[in-house]
């Protein structure tokens, strides 16, 4: 009689583990979505800051850089925003400006979105490859989450200007 109550054990204890880590897998999956979503705005809102800084101060370039950024499909999205970090890096910004500000404040927020990201897409990532995971395929209803793949969108402000 104790065999069956030991079986009943094991099997209740496998239950809740397997419960557990299925539990585990979605709300990663879930966070990663949501990471994914905040990256897009704050991608969005320094492409606007960057355009209207261009329109007001700055050239063509940056404002052409901005607008593809802005209006990138999600294919062409890296490669949109890569070329809008190397265009607000070539251009000398005063923090004591409000435009330029909002561009700095957009980046710096930018860049801890897509840290927040990178980390959550890791760990989803991770929890998705083990093999029980695999095995028993708990993720899958949904994609595989995608790293975004962009230079450190963090702008460098010059010492010698005060900040605001």
């Amino acid at each position: 009689m104790w065999w069956v109550v030991a079986a009943s054990v094991v099997v209740g204890l496998v239950a809740a583990y397997l419960i557990w880590t299925a539990g585990r897998v979605e709300r990663l999956q879930s966070r990663a979505e949501l990471a994914a979503r905040a990256l897009d705005a704050h991608l969005l809102r320094r492409a606007a800051a960057a355009a209207v800084l261009a329109e007001r101060r700055f050239g063509v370039e940056l404002y052409a850089a901005a607008r593809i950024a802005l209006d990138a499909s999600p294919d062409e999205r890296e490669a949109a925003e890569n070329d809008l970090t190397r265009q607000l890096r070539g251009v000398q910004l005063d923090p004591g400006d409000p435009d330029c500000a909002a561009v700095i404040a957009a980046s710096r927020r930018l860049a801890l979105s897509r840290q927040v990201h990178t980390d959550l897409v890791r760990d989803a990532r991770s929890a998705r490859s083990r093999p029980l995971v695999r095995l028993l395929r708990m993720g899958r209803g949904r994609k595989w989450p995608r790293y975004f793949d962009i230079d450190d969108p963090t702008l460098v402000v010059p010492a010698d200007v005060p900040a605001a």
